[in-house]
């Protein structure tokens, strides 16, 4: 039992290593990708259940591959949960944020009770039998309440930035903004400038109303700030075209 901790926390720290660094980000989910890994999910727990029932898959290894899969997913959320938090540090003063209470409050409420129900489920603080499977998944839990506490689903003009999901997006290379609807701004953005795979993106986000004059200053001023930076950017993608 003792080597199955021990293996357990290495593979969590391995997670954790995969989860800080960004190797992988949200912008990569659409639709028709986040279908096909939930599909590819689905089909091996499928075939997991399938061989333990027949009895190629005894619980003798069934409950140790379960506790290392709930080790590596606990340690993966973790870590990126800590990314977005040093990314959030790394952009700077928060200038302007849309705030609401379905923005603000309900996914920290939800996160919250995730996390709670994740120590409910290690069975520390209950009276049945304390397993590695049953401290794993309880963690795994708390881990991904956490990354939901730490991501934001709307973007946060920052000091240094745009932070949106798990990316900054510097003031240099915000190309131009636009109101799309009177309630909607169209931010135009260059996507890895100087690389092959170099592109002009957008994205859209609702803004109330009477925010408009603030959002509309706190663009002008950061924009005007980085426009020397941005034209010296823009000088070495066309000598790089």
């Amino acid at each position: 039992m003792l080597l199955i901790y021990i293996a357990s926390a290495i593979i969590a720290l391995a997670g954790g290593f995969c989860g800080y660094h960004p190797w992988f980000r949200l912008e990569i989910l659409n639709k028709k990708r986040l279908l096909n890994l939930l599909l590819a999910i689905t089909a091996i727990f499928t075939l997991l259940m399938t061989g333990y029932v027949t009895g190629y898959f005894p619980q003798a290894v069934a409950a140790p591959f379960m506790t290392f899969l709930y080790s590596f997913i606990a340690g993966f959320f973790a870590g990126y949960g800590y990314r977005l938090i040093q990314l959030r540090i790394s952009s700077g003063n928060l200038l302007y944020v849309h705030r609401s209470f379905w923005i603000d409050h309900a996914p920290g409420l939800a996160a919250v009770l995730i996390m709670i129900y994740g120590i409910y489920r290690t069975s520390i603080l209950t009276d049945d039998p304390v397993t590695a499977i049953r401290i794993t998944s309880g963690l795994s839990l708390v881990a991904f309440g956490f990354f939901g506490f730490t991501l934001k689903i709307v973007p946060e003009f920052r000091s240094r930035g745009i932070l949106f999901l798990d990316k900054t997006i510097p003031w240099k290379q915000i190309l131009a903004w636009r109101w799309h609807h009177e309630d909607v701004i169209c931010i135009e953005y260059l996507y890895k400038p100087g690389t092959q795979e170099e592109q002009v993106r957008e994205f859209f986000t609702s803004i109330p109303g009477e925010d408009r004059a603030q959002i509309e200053t706190v663009l002008e001023s950061k924009m005007e700030d980085a426009r020397d930076e941005r034209n010296q950017l823009l000088g070495l993608t066309e000598k790089h075209l």
